[in-house]
Protein backbone atom coordinates (compact mmCIF):
# COMPACT_ATOMS: atom_id res chain seq x y z
CA UNK A 1 0.00 0.00 0.00
CA UNK A 2 1.30 3.23 -1.08
CA UNK A 3 -0.07 7.05 -1.26
CA UNK A 4 0.21 9.92 -3.51
CA UNK A 5 2.06 12.21 -0.21
CA UNK A 6 5.33 12.08 0.31
CA UNK A 7 6.65 11.34 3.51
CA UNK A 8 9.52 9.72 5.33
CA UNK A 9 10.00 6.09 5.71
CA UNK A 10 10.11 6.22 9.85
CA UNK A 11 7.39 8.22 10.10
CA UNK A 12 4.60 7.04 12.36
CA UNK A 13 2.03 8.18 10.24
CA UNK A 14 1.82 5.77 7.70
CA UNK A 15 -0.65 5.18 5.24
CA UNK A 16 -0.58 2.16 7.58
CA UNK A 17 -2.04 3.94 9.94
CA UNK A 18 -4.65 6.88 9.58
CA UNK A 19 -5.52 7.67 13.21
CA UNK A 20 -8.19 10.48 14.43
CA UNK A 21 -8.01 13.38 15.93
CA UNK A 22 -9.20 16.90 16.30
CA UNK A 23 -7.53 19.95 15.51
CA UNK A 24 -7.70 23.69 15.59
CA UNK A 25 -7.70 24.79 11.88
CA UNK A 26 -6.03 28.49 10.94
CA UNK A 27 -6.51 29.09 14.64
CA UNK A 28 -9.93 29.13 14.28
CA UNK A 29 -11.92 26.69 12.64
CA UNK A 30 -12.40 22.64 15.21
CA UNK A 31 -12.79 19.79 13.08
CA UNK A 32 -11.81 16.28 13.10
CA UNK A 33 -9.16 15.35 11.47
CA UNK A 34 -6.48 12.37 10.40
CA UNK A 35 -2.92 12.65 9.23
CA UNK A 36 -0.54 11.13 6.87
CA UNK A 37 3.43 12.05 7.17
CA UNK A 38 3.17 15.72 8.32
CA UNK A 39 0.04 16.69 6.59
CA UNK A 40 -3.47 17.20 9.13
CA UNK A 41 -6.44 16.56 7.11
CA UNK A 42 -9.71 17.93 8.03
CA UNK A 43 -12.35 15.34 7.31
CA UNK A 44 -15.71 17.46 8.16
CA UNK A 45 -14.67 19.42 4.57
CA UNK A 46 -14.11 16.27 3.26
CA UNK A 47 -16.90 15.15 4.04
CA UNK A 48 -19.10 17.97 3.04
CA UNK A 49 -17.07 17.20 -0.76
CA UNK A 50 -18.88 13.55 -0.67
CA UNK A 51 -15.73 11.93 -0.03
CA UNK A 52 -17.75 9.65 2.37
CA UNK A 53 -21.02 9.64 0.25
CA UNK A 54 -20.73 5.82 -0.37
CA UNK A 55 -20.63 4.82 3.56
CA UNK A 56 -23.25 3.38 5.45
CA UNK A 57 -24.38 4.91 8.78
CA UNK A 58 -22.40 8.39 8.54
CA UNK A 59 -25.74 9.83 7.65
CA UNK A 60 -24.87 13.20 9.30
CA UNK A 61 -21.33 15.41 9.25
CA UNK A 62 -20.00 14.34 12.65
CA UNK A 63 -16.80 15.40 11.95
CA UNK A 64 -17.78 19.16 12.61
CA UNK A 65 -17.00 18.81 16.61
CA UNK A 66 -14.82 19.58 18.99
CA UNK A 67 -14.51 15.95 19.99
CA UNK A 68 -13.92 12.42 18.31
CA UNK A 69 -17.12 10.66 20.62
CA UNK A 70 -19.94 11.02 18.20
CA UNK A 71 -18.19 9.37 15.36
CA UNK A 72 -17.05 7.18 17.49
CA UNK A 73 -20.03 6.07 18.66
CA UNK A 74 -20.99 5.01 15.91
CA UNK A 75 -19.27 1.75 16.02
CA UNK A 76 -16.56 0.14 14.62
CA UNK A 77 -18.86 -0.50 11.03
CA UNK A 78 -18.80 3.31 10.19
CA UNK A 79 -15.20 3.36 11.97
CA UNK A 80 -13.32 1.25 10.18
CA UNK A 81 -15.22 2.01 6.85
CA UNK A 82 -13.98 5.72 7.54
CA UNK A 83 -10.61 4.52 7.91
CA UNK A 84 -10.12 2.11 4.60
CA UNK A 85 -12.20 4.74 2.51
CA UNK A 86 -9.27 7.46 3.58
CA UNK A 87 -6.67 4.90 3.00
CA UNK A 88 -8.42 4.22 -0.58
CA UNK A 89 -8.39 8.41 -1.70
CA UNK A 90 -4.61 8.58 -0.22
CA UNK A 91 -3.63 5.91 -2.11
CA UNK A 92 -0.98 6.32 -4.74
CA UNK A 93 -3.90 5.80 -7.80
CA UNK A 94 -6.53 8.26 -6.25
CA UNK A 95 -7.86 11.29 -8.01
CA UNK A 96 -7.40 13.12 -4.98
CA UNK A 97 -3.51 13.29 -6.15
CA UNK A 98 -5.15 15.75 -8.88
CA UNK A 99 -7.76 17.30 -6.96
CA UNK A 100 -5.80 20.81 -5.98
CA UNK A 101 -8.86 22.26 -4.49
CA UNK A 102 -9.50 19.50 -2.31
CA UNK A 103 -6.14 19.07 -0.71
CA UNK A 104 -5.59 23.14 -0.91
CA UNK A 105 -8.74 23.08 1.78
CA UNK A 106 -8.06 20.13 3.35
CA UNK A 107 -4.72 19.48 3.60
CA UNK A 108 -2.56 21.21 6.26
CA UNK A 109 0.93 21.63 7.32
CA UNK A 110 1.60 20.71 11.14
CA UNK A 111 2.75 24.16 12.18
CA UNK A 112 -0.74 25.16 10.45
CA UNK A 113 -2.96 23.27 13.24
CA UNK A 114 -2.76 23.01 16.98
CA UNK A 115 -4.18 19.59 18.09
CA UNK A 116 -6.72 19.16 20.91
CA UNK A 117 -7.94 16.27 23.35
CA UNK A 118 -8.93 13.72 21.40
CA UNK A 119 -12.28 12.89 23.01
CA UNK A 120 -13.88 14.42 25.98
CA UNK A 121 -13.03 11.64 28.71
CA UNK A 122 -16.19 11.01 30.78
CA UNK A 123 -14.39 8.33 33.41
CA UNK A 124 -10.81 7.41 34.02
CA UNK A 125 -9.52 4.28 35.15
CA UNK A 126 -5.69 3.06 35.44
CA UNK A 127 -4.73 -0.13 36.06
CA UNK A 128 -1.64 -1.83 36.94
CA UNK A 129 -0.71 -4.36 34.87
CA UNK A 130 2.45 -4.70 34.40
CA UNK A 131 4.10 -7.50 36.66
CA UNK A 132 7.46 -6.31 36.25
CA UNK A 133 6.44 -2.63 37.46
CA UNK A 134 4.07 -4.49 40.52
CA UNK A 135 7.42 -6.83 41.54
CA UNK A 136 9.83 -3.86 42.25
CA UNK A 137 7.08 -1.59 43.68
CA UNK A 138 6.70 -4.06 46.16
CA UNK A 139 10.15 -4.54 46.47
CA UNK A 140 10.60 -1.04 47.37
CA UNK A 141 7.80 -0.60 49.28
CA UNK A 142 6.92 -4.09 51.07
CA UNK A 143 8.71 -7.50 51.31
CA UNK A 144 10.74 -8.27 48.74
CA UNK A 145 10.65 -11.75 49.20
CA UNK A 146 6.42 -11.48 48.61
CA UNK A 147 6.58 -8.29 46.63
CA UNK A 148 3.11 -9.00 45.16
CA UNK A 149 0.12 -9.25 47.09
CA UNK A 150 -1.93 -11.79 46.84
CA UNK A 151 -4.92 -10.60 44.19
CA UNK A 152 -2.45 -9.52 41.94
CA UNK A 153 -1.89 -12.65 39.68
CA UNK A 154 -5.89 -13.08 39.95
CA UNK A 155 -7.98 -9.77 38.80
CA UNK A 156 -6.33 -6.84 37.02
CA UNK A 157 -5.65 -3.91 40.03
CA UNK A 158 -6.69 -0.89 38.85
CA UNK A 159 -8.43 2.42 40.86
CA UNK A 160 -10.88 5.07 39.10
CA UNK A 161 -9.09 8.25 38.61
CA UNK A 162 -9.69 11.59 37.99
CA UNK A 163 -11.14 12.51 34.40
CA UNK A 164 -11.03 16.28 34.61
CA UNK A 165 -7.23 16.60 34.74
CA UNK A 166 -6.63 15.04 31.73
CA UNK A 167 -4.35 17.01 28.90
CA UNK A 168 -3.45 17.00 25.79
CA UNK A 169 0.77 16.79 24.98
CA UNK A 170 2.05 20.12 25.40
CA UNK A 171 0.29 21.39 27.88
CA UNK A 172 2.11 22.51 31.39
CA UNK A 173 1.84 20.66 34.84
CA UNK A 174 2.49 22.64 37.72
CA UNK A 175 3.95 20.80 40.52
CA UNK A 176 1.67 19.09 43.16
CA UNK A 177 1.44 20.70 46.64
CA UNK A 178 0.22 18.23 49.58
CA UNK A 179 1.05 16.26 52.72
CA UNK A 180 4.22 14.35 53.02
CA UNK A 181 5.92 12.81 55.42
CA UNK A 182 9.70 12.47 55.41
CA UNK A 183 11.70 9.68 56.58
CA UNK A 184 12.01 10.03 60.09
CA UNK A 185 9.69 12.34 60.65
CA UNK A 186 7.22 11.82 63.81
CA UNK A 187 4.55 14.21 61.75
CA UNK A 188 3.54 15.27 58.23
CA UNK A 189 4.80 18.49 56.37
CA UNK A 190 3.14 20.52 53.84
CA UNK A 191 4.35 21.82 50.38
CA UNK A 192 5.59 21.04 46.82
CA UNK A 193 6.18 17.74 46.01
CA UNK A 194 10.00 16.87 45.97
CA UNK A 195 9.37 13.17 44.33
CA UNK A 196 7.80 14.18 41.18
CA UNK A 197 7.77 11.34 38.53
CA UNK A 198 6.48 10.07 35.33
CA UNK A 199 4.57 6.58 34.52
CA UNK A 200 4.74 5.27 31.23
CA UNK A 201 1.49 3.92 30.02
CA UNK A 202 -0.74 3.34 27.02
CA UNK A 203 -4.82 3.82 27.45
CA UNK A 204 -7.22 2.63 25.37
CA UNK A 205 -10.44 4.31 24.75
CA UNK A 206 -14.17 2.90 24.58
CA UNK A 207 -16.50 3.47 21.17
CA UNK A 208 -19.83 2.86 23.50
CA UNK A 209 -22.38 3.10 26.45
CA UNK A 210 -23.54 0.63 28.39
CA UNK A 211 -26.30 -0.01 30.82
CA UNK A 212 -26.03 -0.43 34.83
CA UNK A 213 -25.87 -4.05 35.35
CA UNK A 214 -24.12 -4.66 31.80
CA UNK A 215 -21.12 -6.72 31.12
CA UNK A 216 -18.91 -6.74 28.37
CA UNK A 217 -16.77 -9.99 27.85
CA UNK A 218 -13.51 -10.59 26.71
CA UNK A 219 -14.84 -12.02 23.42
CA UNK A 220 -16.55 -8.74 22.55
CA UNK A 221 -14.55 -6.18 24.27
CA UNK A 222 -12.05 -5.34 21.21
CA UNK A 223 -15.66 -4.04 19.32
CA UNK A 224 -15.96 -1.44 22.34
CA UNK A 225 -12.21 -0.46 22.10
CA UNK A 226 -11.91 2.35 19.31
CA UNK A 227 -8.06 2.79 19.90
CA UNK A 228 -5.18 3.98 21.67
CA UNK A 229 -2.79 6.75 22.79
CA UNK A 230 0.19 7.08 24.84
CA UNK A 231 -0.18 8.17 28.32
CA UNK A 232 1.52 9.94 31.01
CA UNK A 233 0.39 9.44 34.41
CA UNK A 234 2.30 11.84 36.31
CA UNK A 235 2.51 11.29 39.93
CA UNK A 236 3.84 12.79 43.13
CA UNK A 237 5.43 9.83 44.93
CA UNK A 238 6.14 11.48 48.62
CA UNK A 239 2.71 12.44 48.82
CA UNK A 240 1.48 8.94 47.02
CA UNK A 241 3.26 7.06 49.61
CA UNK A 242 1.89 8.80 52.75
CA UNK A 243 -1.72 9.11 51.57
CA UNK A 244 -2.04 5.05 49.71
CA UNK A 245 -2.89 3.28 52.52
CA UNK A 246 -5.72 2.14 52.88
CA UNK A 247 -7.72 3.48 50.11
CA UNK A 248 -4.99 3.96 46.94
CA UNK A 249 -4.07 7.36 45.16
CA UNK A 250 -5.50 10.56 45.28
CA UNK A 251 -3.86 13.49 45.07
CA UNK A 252 -0.05 12.26 44.64
CA UNK A 253 -1.90 11.60 40.32
CA UNK A 254 -5.05 13.37 40.27
CA UNK A 255 -2.87 16.91 39.68
CA UNK A 256 -2.22 15.49 36.24
CA UNK A 257 -2.25 12.93 33.28
CA UNK A 258 -0.81 14.01 29.73
CA UNK A 259 -1.98 12.36 26.45
CA UNK A 260 -0.81 11.94 22.82
CA UNK A 261 -3.26 13.36 20.47
CA UNK A 262 -3.75 10.73 18.31
CA UNK A 263 -6.13 7.93 18.68
CA UNK A 264 -5.01 5.10 17.15
CA UNK A 265 -7.44 2.27 15.92
CA UNK A 266 -6.79 -1.07 17.11
CA UNK A 267 -7.30 -2.41 13.45
CA UNK A 268 -4.10 0.09 12.56
CA UNK A 269 -2.41 -2.40 15.32
CA UNK A 270 -3.61 -5.84 14.04
CA UNK A 271 -0.19 -6.73 12.09
CA UNK A 272 1.52 -6.38 15.50
CA UNK A 273 -0.28 -8.67 17.86
CA UNK A 274 1.83 -10.69 20.03
CA UNK A 275 0.80 -13.31 22.65
CA UNK A 276 0.30 -12.48 26.11
CA UNK A 277 2.52 -13.76 29.02
CA UNK A 278 1.72 -17.09 30.44
CA UNK A 279 -0.59 -16.37 33.41
CA UNK A 280 -0.37 -18.55 36.38
CA UNK A 281 -2.13 -19.47 38.36
CA UNK A 282 -5.25 -20.07 35.79
CA UNK A 283 -7.28 -17.19 36.01
CA UNK A 284 -11.15 -17.28 36.45
CA UNK A 285 -13.59 -18.18 33.60
CA UNK A 286 -14.75 -14.25 32.84
CA UNK A 287 -11.23 -13.46 32.10
CA UNK A 288 -9.84 -15.77 29.89
CA UNK A 289 -9.70 -15.03 26.59
CA UNK A 290 -8.34 -16.57 22.81
CA UNK A 291 -6.11 -14.88 19.93
CA UNK A 292 -2.75 -12.96 20.85
CA UNK A 293 -3.98 -9.94 22.54
CA UNK A 294 -0.67 -8.11 23.51
CA UNK A 295 1.23 -5.83 21.21
CA UNK A 296 4.53 -5.13 20.24
CA UNK A 297 4.95 -1.13 20.67
CA UNK A 298 8.19 -0.01 21.21
CA UNK A 299 7.99 2.46 24.12
CA UNK A 300 10.91 5.26 24.91
CA UNK A 301 10.97 7.97 27.87
CA UNK A 302 12.89 11.35 27.40
CA UNK A 303 14.17 13.84 29.61
CA UNK A 304 15.04 17.29 28.36
CA UNK A 305 16.20 19.69 31.03
CA UNK A 306 14.98 23.46 30.38
CA UNK A 307 17.22 25.09 27.08
CA UNK A 308 18.91 21.23 27.04
CA UNK A 309 19.03 18.29 25.31
CA UNK A 310 16.73 15.54 25.57
CA UNK A 311 18.21 12.43 27.38
CA UNK A 312 16.77 9.04 26.63
CA UNK A 313 16.21 7.09 29.96
CA UNK A 314 13.74 4.41 29.12
CA UNK A 315 12.94 2.09 26.74
CA UNK A 316 10.14 -0.45 27.53
CA UNK A 317 7.26 -1.97 25.31
CA UNK A 318 3.65 -2.51 25.48
CA UNK A 319 3.84 -6.48 25.21
CA UNK A 320 5.58 -6.88 28.59
CA UNK A 321 1.70 -6.19 29.93
CA UNK A 322 0.58 -9.38 32.49
CA UNK A 323 -2.88 -8.20 31.56
CA UNK A 324 -4.49 -7.32 28.39
CA UNK A 325 -7.19 -4.29 27.66
CA UNK A 326 -9.96 -7.42 26.97
CA UNK A 327 -9.08 -8.43 30.42
CA UNK A 328 -9.24 -5.18 31.72
CA UNK A 329 -12.88 -4.40 29.93
CA UNK A 330 -14.03 -7.34 31.56
CA UNK A 331 -13.17 -7.23 34.83
CA UNK A 332 -14.23 -3.18 35.12
CA UNK A 333 -17.42 -4.74 33.94
CA UNK A 334 -17.90 -7.69 35.42
CA UNK A 335 -19.86 -6.22 38.85
CA UNK A 336 -22.21 -4.23 36.24
CA UNK A 337 -20.78 -0.73 36.27
CA UNK A 338 -21.72 1.18 33.19
CA UNK A 339 -19.36 2.20 30.41
CA UNK A 340 -19.51 5.74 28.07
CA UNK A 341 -18.16 6.88 24.90
CA UNK A 342 -15.21 8.30 25.50
CA UNK A 343 -14.22 6.48 28.87
CA UNK A 344 -10.21 6.19 28.75
CA UNK A 345 -8.46 3.16 30.66
CA UNK A 346 -4.76 3.57 31.36
CA UNK A 347 -2.86 0.19 31.51
CA UNK A 348 -0.52 1.63 34.30
CA UNK A 349 3.45 1.80 34.32
CA UNK A 350 5.15 -0.07 31.48
CA UNK A 351 8.43 -1.58 32.55
CA UNK A 352 10.29 -4.63 30.94
CA UNK A 353 12.59 -7.04 32.82
CA UNK A 354 15.89 -5.35 32.18
CA UNK A 355 16.48 -2.02 34.77
CA UNK A 356 16.80 0.65 31.32
CA UNK A 357 13.30 -0.74 30.32
CA UNK A 358 11.58 0.65 33.84
CA UNK A 359 9.04 3.28 33.49
CA UNK A 360 9.22 5.07 36.10
CA UNK A 361 11.94 7.24 38.37
CA UNK A 362 11.18 5.44 41.29
CA UNK A 363 12.14 2.65 39.38
CA UNK A 364 15.25 3.72 37.18
CA UNK A 365 16.39 5.61 40.35
CA UNK A 366 15.17 3.31 42.58
CA UNK A 367 13.46 5.34 45.02
CA UNK A 368 16.69 8.02 44.31
CA UNK A 369 19.33 5.81 45.53
CA UNK A 370 20.84 6.08 41.85
CA UNK A 371 20.29 9.08 40.36
CA UNK A 372 20.64 9.24 36.59
CA UNK A 373 22.93 11.28 34.97
CA UNK A 374 22.05 13.84 32.47
CA UNK A 375 24.56 14.75 29.38
CA UNK A 376 24.94 18.18 30.66
CA UNK A 377 26.10 16.61 34.15
CA UNK A 378 23.10 17.12 36.34
CA UNK A 379 21.64 14.32 38.34
CA UNK A 380 17.92 13.48 38.62
CA UNK A 381 16.05 11.24 41.28
CA UNK A 382 12.93 12.20 40.29
CA UNK A 383 11.21 15.20 38.09
CA UNK A 384 13.06 19.15 38.61
CA UNK A 385 10.97 22.10 37.75
CA UNK A 386 11.04 23.06 33.88
CA UNK A 387 12.11 19.42 32.70
CA UNK A 388 9.87 18.28 30.07
CA UNK A 389 9.61 14.70 29.55
CA UNK A 390 8.81 13.07 26.35
CA UNK A 391 7.46 9.89 25.34
CA UNK A 392 7.38 8.41 22.10
CA UNK A 393 5.68 4.65 20.60
CA UNK A 394 5.92 2.90 17.20
CA UNK A 395 5.12 -0.61 16.16
CA UNK A 396 7.20 -2.31 13.56
CA UNK A 397 6.98 -4.93 11.41
CA UNK A 398 7.85 -6.37 7.79
CA UNK A 399 8.14 -2.30 5.90
CA UNK A 400 5.11 -1.14 7.88
CA UNK A 401 5.52 1.53 10.45
CA UNK A 402 2.39 2.65 12.95
CA UNK A 403 3.00 4.79 15.99
CA UNK A 404 1.75 7.09 17.52
CA UNK A 405 3.99 10.00 17.77
CA UNK A 406 4.49 11.90 21.47
CA UNK A 407 3.18 12.88 24.52
CA UNK A 408 5.29 15.44 26.11
CA UNK A 409 4.72 18.10 29.07
CA UNK A 410 6.82 20.02 31.26
CA UNK A 411 7.21 20.48 34.87
CA UNK A 412 6.52 24.22 36.30
CA UNK A 413 7.10 25.48 39.50
CA UNK A 414 4.39 24.96 42.13
CA UNK A 415 2.38 27.94 42.75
Amino acid sequence: MKSFVDYPQNSDFSIHNIPFGVAVFNKDYIACCTRIGDLVIDLATLYDYGFFDDIEGLDENVFEAYTLNEFIELGKPVTNAVRLKLQQILGEDSKLANDEKTMSDCFFELEQVKMMMPVHVPNYTDFYSSIEHATNVGKMFRDPENALLPNWRHLPVGYHGRASSIVISGTDIIRPKGQMKPPGADSPVFGPSKQLDFELEMAFIVNKNTEMGETISTADAEDAIFGMVLFNDWSARDIQSWEYVPLGPFLGKNFGSSVSPWVVTLEALNPFRTASPKQEPEVLDYLKFNGDQNFDISLEVSIQPENGEENLICKSNFREMYWNMTQQLAHHTVNGCNVEVGDMYASGTISGKDPNSFGSMLELTWRGQNPLKLSDGSERKFIEDNDTVIMRGFAEKDGIRVGFGEVRGKILPAN
